[in-house]
C-alpha cells in the first residue's frame, strides 16, 4: 500500500499500565483533536492474572467508531506498555491470556529462570521482580502450563498484538524487544542466547520496523468502525521510547527524557552503557532505530497515585509555601513506596520528621522526593544536558523547580498530553510542529543541597 505523501489525523490505540486511551492527533499540530480513555483492568480468575483484552477491544473499536466520522482519521498507530508479550495460535487468536506483569511467580520456578537467563552483558537488562522480564513470563508459561503452551504458534509484543488483530499481520518490533525482556542482546542487534534456550526462536513473529505501515484494517474490522477508505496501520511503540522519539528526531545528544506514567523512566541520550548498575534498575533500552540508551526507573507514577490518595486533597498554593519549611525541617520521604524496583531496590519507605505534617507539607515531600529520585535515575545513567520531562509529572510545578535545582540544568515541561501518543504518531512520517513547553532554570532552593546529602545519608 502506497502512503498517501502526508496523513492529515492520526488515530492512536495508546495502553498504560493503569489506563488506556484512543486519540487522534492533528497530522500538522501534533494536537489532539478527540479522546476516549478507560481503565486498563485485570482479570484475577483463570489460569493466572491476565489483561482484559476483550474489553479494551472492544473500547478501541468502539472509540474508533466514533472518531471515525468525525473528526476522522487516516492512519492508526499504536503504543502500550512494555513487559508484555502476546501468545497466539494457529488461527491468530490468543492461545493463553496476557499475562500481567506484576503476577509473582512460584519460587522455584524464579530460581530456575534465574540459572537459564543470559548475563547482564549480553542483554543489559537486569533482573526484574515479578514478571517484569518478558523472558520470565514465557519461561513461567512453557513450565507451568505446558499443555496451554503446546498450542502456542506465534509470539508477538504487546503493541503488535494489537496491530495483528486489525491488520491480520503478526510482527515483533525492536523497542519492545530491547525494553528489559532479556530476549534481546542490544550490542549485537538480534536475539539474545535466551531465545534458544527456551526453545522458542521459530514462534518468534518477523521483526518489523516501529515505522512500517504492515497493512491496511481488515475489512470486516473497517466495515465495523465505519472506514470509507483503506486506513494503514504502523507497526506499533513501546511507550517509553514513544516518548523519546520526538526528541530524537528534533535534538542533538546529550540530552535526557524522563517520560512519566505508571512508571518514570529518564533516557540518558549519549550516555554511555558501560556503568550501568543492574542491581539499581539501570538498564539499556532501544529506541525506534535499533539504538541501545543507557535507561533507568522508578515506579513513580503509582507511588504519586498511592501517596495522594493518602495525603487526600490539597491546594497548590499551599504545597508552594509549604516547600521551604519542609525543606528546613528535614521532612523527608525515604524510598520505596512501590517496592522491589527502582535505584533503592531494597528499601521500605518511611516517613522522617513529619509528625503533626500538614498535607500540603506531605505532598511538599512527596515532590521533594519523586525529584530526588528522578536525579539519582538521571545520575545512573550519565545523563548530561537539558532535562525533557513528558507525562503528568511535566504539570507538576514543584516537582520540576526542585529537579532543576537537583540537576543544575534546564529543565523543560511538556504538559498536555502525554509523550506516548504524540510519538506514536510520527511513525506516520507526519512532522508536527513543537507544542508549548514550560522551562524551568535552575533557582536556588535555600537548604536543598543539605536535603539531599540528609535523604541519601538516611538510607545508609
Amino acid at each position: 500500500m502506497t502512503k498517501p505523501p502526508e496523513y492529515r489525523r492520526i488515530a492512536v490505540f495508546d495502553i498504560g499500565k493503569t489506563n488506556a486511551k484512543v486519540v487522534v492527533l492533528d497530522g500538522q499540530t501534533g494536537r489532539e483533536t478527540a479522546a476516549a480513555k478507560t481503565a486498563n483492568t485485570v482479570i484475577r480468575s483463570g489460569i493466572y492474572p491476565h489483561y482484559d483484552i476483550d474489553s479494551l477491544w472492544d473500547f478501541a473499536v468502539g472509540a474508533l467508531k466514533s472518531f471515525a466520522a468525525k473528526p476522522g482519521f487516516d492512519a492508526i498507530s499504536i503504543t502500550t506498555h512494555g513487559a508484555s508479550a502476546a501468545l497466539l495460535s494457529a488461527d491468530g487468536k490468543i492461545a493463553m491470556p496476557v499475562l500481567d506483569y506484576e503476577h509473582e511467580y512460584p519460587q522455584e520456578i524464579q530460581d530456575a529462570y534465574t540459572a537459564l537467563r543470559p548475563s547482564f552483558e549480553e542483554t543489559y537488562s537486569p533482573r526484574q521482580s515479578m514478571g517484569l522480564n518478558v523472558g520470565a513470563q514465557l519461561h513461567y508459561q512453557k513450565t507451568a502450563f505446558r499443555l496451554e503452551f503446546a498450542k502456542v504458534a506465534t509470539i508477538v509484543t504487546y503493541p503488535q498484538y494489537w496491530a495483528a488483530r486489525l491488520t491480520g499481520v503478526t510482527a515483533n518490533e525492536l523497542t519492545s524487544l530491547g525494553c528489559h525482556t532479556d530476549l534481546w542482546n542490544p550490542r549485537k542487534g538480534e536475539y539474545s542466547s535466551l531465545v534458544d534456550r527456551l526453545g522458542i526462536r521459530n514462534l518468534m513473529a518477523p521483526i518489523r520496523s516501529a515505522f512500517d505501515a504492515l497493512g491496511p484494517v481488515l475489512p470486516v474490522i473497517a466495515a465495523e468502525i465505519g472506514l470509507a477508505t483503506e486506513v494503514p496501520v504502523y507497526c506499533g511503540i513501546h511507550d517509553s521510547n514513544a516518548s523519546l522519539l520526538p526528541h530524537l528526531v528534533a535534538r542533538r545528544a546529550p540530552f535526557a527524557v524522563v517520560s512519566t506514567g505508571t512508571w518514570v523512566v529518564s533516557f540518558g541520550v549519549g550516555g554511555d552503557l558501560t556503568h550501568l548498575d543492574p542491581e539499581r534498575d539501570a538498564l539499556a533500552n532501544v529506541d525506534a532505530y535499533g539504538r541501545a540508551v543507557p535507561s533507568s526507573r522508578f515506579m513513580g507514577g503509582r507511588e504519586f497515585e498511592i501517596l495522594s490518595a493518602e495525603i487526600g486533597n490539597v491546594r497548590l498554593e499551599d504545597v508552594a509555601a509549604a516547600l521551604d519549611p519542609v525543606v528546613a525541617g528535614h521532612l523527608m520521604l525515604l524510598p520505596n513506596v512501590a517496592p522491589g524496583s527502582g535505584p533503592f531496590p531494597d528499601c521500605k519507605r518511611h516517613w522522617l520528621n513529619a509528625d503533626g505534617a500538614s498535607p500540603a507539607q506531605r505532598y511538599a515531600a512527596m515532590c521533594l522526593y519523586l525529584a530526588l529520585m528522578t536525579e539519582t535515575c538521571l545520575g545512573l545513567v550519565g545523563a548530561d544536558g537539558p532535562v525533557i520531562v513528558e507525562g503528568p509529572f511535566a504539570l507538576n510545578e514543584t516537582y520540576l523547580k526542585v529537579l532543576a535545582a537537583l540537576v543544575g540544568r534546564e529543565v523543560s515541561a511538556l504538559p498536555g498530553s502525554t509523550g506516548t501518543s504524540q510519538g506514536a504518531a510520527l511513525l506516520t512520517g507526519i512532522s508536527p510542529a513543537p507544542g508549548p513547553q514550560r522551562r524551568f532554570t535552575p533557582a536556588t532552593i535555600t537548604g536543598l543541597k543539605e536535603y539531599r546529602c540528609a535523604w541519601h545519608k538516611a538510607m545508609e
